[in-house]
């Protein structure tokens, strides 16, 4: 049997996140994974969950999480005619191929490298977010071929590896390749189902040490915290919008990019063991 005071102190915890990453997701469309995987690691442990497979546990649950939020996102952006398509269409399979590689190589890899990985490349998007300039550009269109048979896969791969939809690394992307940003933040959305779904099925059929998984975990996925989440950032995500249309979001954009970089570098030091 559970330990109810455990239980209620997992609860209001995630409480707390949920609300966070819907505030944040509304707020400055960043994606709630790169604020979920961290706040799931540190919840959990400071619960006493610390095994070897805890950064799984999170990143798969976090990708249950984006699944309902893309989709939801993915849906309301359609109505003013924002996604495009051509682009989910086509860099669909690579997606798709690249999180069922990344959720393989997550189930192998132990939790301390995992953290690492989320470390280094949550700098390199904290950085990205804090100095990254609007008007800097690598082409004039969305990579095909060769170029994209790469790009796809590479990016379904690591945002699996880091738990996160694809509003990291799509949205970037999109905006180097001369994507208006509207359309990469709306396009990006498709990117996370494409990312979320095969991933998280996969994430369903791994085996985890049930003496280290928190309470009510499928696979994976722990189920209490997929399901205060998504009800929380459904009821904030507007406030966050809100907010955005009622102030400027840049200054609080690069606010953003120095606690995630913070974040990113704790879990870093974490990995390493200092």
């Amino acid at each position: 049997m559970h330990d109810p005071a455990l239980l209620m102190q997992m609860f209001a915890l995630l409480l707390v996140i949920g609300a966070f990453a819907g505030v944040l997701a509304g707020l400055l469309g960043v994606g709630g994974g790169i604020v979920l995987v961290p706040a799931f690691f540190y919840s959990f442990q400071t619960l006493g969950y610390d095994g070897p497979q805890l950064m799984q546990v999170c990143l798969a649950t976090s990708l249950a999480t984006i699944i309902v939020t893309s989709l939801r996102s993915v849906l309301s952006h359609n109505k003013k005619g924002a996604v495009d398509w051509e682009i989910l269409r086509t860099w669909a399979p690579g997606i798709a191929v690249g999180a069922i590689l990344g959720v393989l190589v997550a189930a192998a890899l132990r939790s301390s490298t995992l953290q690492g990985v989320f470390g280094v490349f949550g700098i390199i998007i904290g950085l990205y977010m804090g100095f990254g300039r609007a008007d800097w550009r690598l082409g004039q269109a969305m990579p095909t071929g060769i170029r994209r048979a790469i790009y796809s896969p590479v990016m379904g791969f690591m945002s699996v590896l880091m738990g996160i939809g694809g509003g990291s690394f799509g949205v970037p992307l999109m905006s180097l390749y001369n994507v208006a940003i509207h359309r990469a933040v709306a396009t990006a959305a498709g990117f996370g189902v494409l990312i979320a779904v095969p991933s998280v099925i996969g994430f369903l059929m791994l085996e985890v040490a049930p003496e280290t998984r928190p309470p009510y975990t499928i696979g994976a996925v722990n189920l209490v915290a997929f399901g205060i989440v998504v009800a929380m950032t459904l009821i904030t995500a507007p406030l966050g919008v809100k907010l955005a249309h009622a102030m400027d979001p840049k200054p609080l954009k690069r606010v953003f990019a120095v606690f995630l970089t913070l974040v990113a570098l704790n879990m870093l030091r974490k990995a390493v063991g200092w």
